[in-house]
């Protein structure tokens, strides 16, 4: 299975927090699944951490350095990408969230996350 990680699951992820819980841990260790990120997660934790927010201990730079170390997958950004946010219902209204399951239904990637209203979108989100 191909799996895109949402920011905060990528976050807690590569620094082994609680809070991803045992089904996350369990499909990102998986060896069998494609474990992916997009480039909108690198976008968001740049512009969270350059706005010095509290929850964006590291960098863009150090995330995709952790990320590549992990061996993820780093899903370029594409028009395709862009305009399926327009396909989307008004169920959410972080951009970024938005553009990471435009992306999942683009490229056929179950999303993991840790939000309760984004699988509303699509049964490829799955809420971890």
């Amino acid at each position: 299975m191909k799996i895109l990680l949402d920011t905060n699951v990528a976050l807690w992820a590569i620094i082994d927090d609680p809070r991803l819980g045992p089904r996350a841990t369990a499909l990102i260790s998986d060896p069998g699944n494609a474990v992916c990120v997009s480039a909108v997660n690198l976008w968001e934790i740049a512009i969270k951490h350059a706005l010095r927010r509290e929850k964006m201990p590291v960098s863009g730079t150090e995330a995709r350095r952790y990320f590549d170390q992990s061996g993820y997958l780093i899903l370029s950004l594409g028009p395709d990408h862009v305009l399926g946010v327009e396909r989307l219902p008004r169920i959410h209204s972080d951009p970024f969230d938005r553009l990471l399951v435009a992306q999942a239904i683009e490229e056929g990637c179950r999303l993991l996350t840790r939000d309760s209203v984004l699988p509303r979108y699509s049964d490829l989100v799955l809420a971890v």
